[in-house]
């Protein structure tokens, strides 16, 4: 497996597949980077030399394009920030419920998680 940016990607993918194993790269980014360095997105990862791979590497650390490490840990900031100042939006993060205005009575059932029934208790 070839690395990039401590990540190990997969060799018989292309290379335009094999890139969005990188946190915070996708489709449009890594078509993107391909087209900058110049290498042919068809091309496997197995084929490609190791200063293919450096100047791949070495496009993403010039742009300053946060991937991995960094990109995790400023969205987890931004959750953190949201928290702290109390405002709606960090509520529902942190209560579990659907942020961007999404109904929750019916659905929301990936944000709430699985039913909890409520059963009736009778005396006997």
């Amino acid at each position: 497996m070839a690395r990039l940016l401590g990540v190990d990607i997969p060799n018989r993918k292309k290379i335009e597949f094999s890139l969005r194993y990188i946190y915070g790269v996708g489709p449009t980014r890594a078509s993107l980077i391909l087209k900058a360095t110049g290498i042919d997105p068809n091309r496997r990862t197995m084929d490609l030399n190791e200063q293919e791979l450096s100047s791949i590497s070495n496009y993403i650390i010039d742009q300053k394009i946060m991937v991995e490490g960094d990109l995790r840990r400023a969205i987890t900031n931004n959750l953190k920030r949201l928290q702290s100042i109390r405002c709606y939006r960090g509520l529902r993060h942190q209560r579990g419920l659907p942020v961007r205005g999404q109904r929750t009575i019916t659905n929301a059932r990936t944000r709430k998680g699985g039913r909890k029934t409520v059963g009736v208790v009778r005396k006997s």
